[in-house]
């Protein structure tokens, strides 16, 4: 090959490696405006859920003001204070009453969910009994299970051990499954269990022989304000927060939630956490527990393994 021949080729390469160099600096470009404009879309997303945030926690503090005294005077009215009701005004009353109650439940899940967002959600970690928390649900539940056809059953969680964590996040996340369980089932059983899985977490489940969750609606549950289309969601309407902030406070607690259900059949909602909370206290502190129905002061005494009374027994 002549030195003319090499000296062209040399040149086609030299514009080559130019027109590369130009291409990936326009690239490069191209990318940093990309993160440029994802930075700006970050920061207005961040601003927009604070904003939010805000908005939901200031209104949730105002609305309680209205709501305590739409409970307090129901209260006075269905203890007669100010006179005897008909029976048809004591139905009214109580209806008023209990929508007040939902509302108080729906604020409540607004702020914390909002506190969640904010990052403002403290976790207060404890040791404690399975056995104590599950007679503190069994107590919570027994004045409100006014229907004889439905028994509410807590297995014994006996030979478990002690768990470090959030007793009271816990208790929420499952006062909210066992709520909606009794809500949609109109006859039969609701089981709370417990069991140990693969020796560091705890799975939690409350299982029902209620109206059941089409297939199409599970992937949607545990979002924001989702609800159930089904007639008896619709004559029992609820906020649509319960089960959004449960899947949020259970992962605070380091866990998760989950649903199986068959339509007709029943659902298990459940919800697994670790033994210790990260963070916590070193394991060999905890141990397992010794309690038994027989040996806490709170539990009524039941046979090993589960109690098959109704709560409202």
């Amino acid at each position: 090959m002549d030195a003319a021949a090499l000296r062209a080729l040399l040149d086609q390469s030299r514009a080559e490696a130019e027109a590369l160099r130009a291409e990936l600096e326009e690239t490069n470009r191209g990318v940093v405006a990309l993160y440029a404009e994802l930075d700006e879309q970050a920061t207005q997303l961040k601003e927009a859920t604070e904003l939010k945030s805000r908005f939901l926690s200031y209104m949730s503090h105002e609305f309680r003001t209205p709501i305590g005294a739409i409970r307090s005077i129901t209260r006075l009215l269905l203890d007669r204070v100010d006179g005897p009701l008909t029976p048809e005004q004591e139905v009214q009353v109580r209806f008023v009453q209990g929508t007040a109650e939902e509302f108080s439940d729906m604020v409540d899940d607004l702020l914390d969910l909002a506190r969640i967002e904010a990052g403002r959600l403290d976790i207060s970690a404890e040791w404690f009994e399975m056995v104590d928390l599950f007679s503190a649900l069994r107590g919570m539940f027994k004045p409100v299970l006014d229907n004889h056809q439905l028994n509410l059953v807590f297995e014994e969680p006996v030979g478990l051990p002690r768990l470090y964590t959030d007793d009271r996040k816990l208790s929420q996340i499952l006062r909210n499954f066992i709520s909606n369980a009794l809500k949609f089932t109109p006859q039969g059983e609701v089981r709370v269990s417990v069991r140990l899985e693969d020796g560091d977490r705890v799975r939690f489940a409350v299982a029902d022989t209620g109206i059941g969750i089409a297939p199409e609606h599970l992937g949607s549950l545990f979002n924001d304000f989702s609800q159930v289309g089904s007639p008896i969601q619709k004559r029992l309407r609820g906020s649509g927060l319960g089960l959004a902030l449960s899947r949020q406070l259970a992962t605070l607690l380091g866990g998760h939630v989950s649903v199986n259900s068959t339509l007709g059949a029943g659902s298990e909602f459940a919800v697994t956490v670790p033994v210790r909370l990260q963070g916590g206290e070193p394991a060999g502190s905890a141990g397992t527990s010794a309690h038994t129905t027989a040996g806490s002061a709170d539990a009524p005494a039941v046979p090993p393994r589960q109690t098959d009374q109704p709560a409202s027994a």
